[in-house]
């Protein structure tokens, strides 16, 4: 499924089957999970993608080939390919053991080809292990949703009661994840959504409700999912003195002003900005020990505009898939 121009549909197309060079692996995608990246992508919200592309970036696969230098994985392997497709290793973020900030990074989807296809090229050194535990369909959201809300919430450190705004694919892994460390989750949903609101509190919410209306209770931290800008200051609000809120997105619309008087006493507004390798291992690590019940719909790879709209739509519970190799059919 191609992207020949932001702001248009993704066309079905033939494309011919990528050759691995030194240090890639040529991967038989199994699915492909839809992020919200990749609608910001598809409707032009981030500048400057490849044209024409191929998004995805929540790929499960396996290896069918190997170029020279490749001694990781060999043919029959499964493996994950996230985001994070290629960094220089050479400037001072990477230097630093901040390669998600590298000012030459690739990204799968985006700046490199990506997993709403049958096959897909990919540095090895940047793909993963994966828990065999884990489904094909089920591990496939776990390579974004998963890895960049897992690194969201370790930004709020031990915080006990937190707030999550935009119940979605990652909300859904990370609040698994929140309850077993012992942390009480307040949900906030667009408003009105009853339906992800019950879905919240089947995962261990103690509190769902629209976004509009205020905490329950003071919150130590506040994780923002949802793109809407305005939703910083209701998080602002919602957290005590010292609290933190991260923005756990690639794309927000505008931040409208709001009174110094919700930052003072030390609140901070924070970004997550890509994954590190080092996140993978610590988070595939963890989910090995901690099973994470991933909600899934299931698409065929052709039908990944109707994906997009029921995500663009927030129609969703969970994390929609493509499924392109699984032998799983739609439903």
């Amino acid at each position: 499924m191609v992207l020949e121009r932001p702001g248009e549909a993704l066309r079905l197309r033939e494309v011919a089957l990528p050759e691995p060079r030194h240090g890639q692996v040529l991967v038989r995608v199994l699915a492909c999970a839809v992020c919200r990246t990749d609608l910001h992508v598809v409707d032009g919200e981030l500048p400057n993608p490849k044209l024409p592309l191929v998004p995805g970036h929540e790929i499960i696969g396996i290896v069918v080939g190997t170029g020279s230098g490749v001694a990781r994985f060999n043919a029959g392997d499964r493996v994950g390919v996230p985001w994070l497709g290629w960094t220089c290793g050479e400037c001072e973020y990477c230097r630093s053991g901040r390669e998600n900030l590298c000012e030459h990074a690739k990204f799968t989807g985006y700046t490199l080809d990506g997993g709403y296809a049958e096959y897909v090229v990919a540095d090895h050194r940047y793909c993963f292990k994966l828990p065999p535990a884990y489904p094909d369909v089920e591990a496939a959201p776990l390579l974004c949703a998963g890895l960049i809300g897992y690194r969201a919430l370790r930004k709020t450190g031990d915080a006990k009661r937190l707030g999550i705004y935009g119940f979605g694919a990652a909300a859904h892994i990370l609040a698994q994840i929140a309850r077993v460390q012992g942390r009480e989750i307040y949900a906030f949903t667009r408003p009105g959504d009853v339906a992800a609101q019950q879905f919240a509190r089947s995962l261990g919410a103690v509190w769902a409700g629209d976004s509009t209306n205020p905490a329950p209770v003071e919150l130590d931290a506040a994780i923002i999912f949802a793109p809407v800008g305005a939703l910083v200051a209701n998080a602002l609000r919602a957290v005590r003195r010292g609290g933190i809120v991260v923005c756990g997105g690639i794309y927000m619309t505008d931040i409208p002003a709001f009174q110094y008087q919700l930052l003072w006493h030390e609140r901070r507004i924070e970004s997550v900005a890509n994954l590190t390798r080092a996140d993978g291992a610590e988070f595939f690590g963890l989910v090995t020990k901690i099973p994470i019940n991933v909600t899934v719909e299931r698409f065929a790879l052709e039908d990944a505009n109707s994906a997009l709209a029921k995500l663009r739509a927030g129609q969703l519970q969970g994390a929609a898939v493509l499924c392109i190799g699984t032998g799983t059919a739609p439903g």
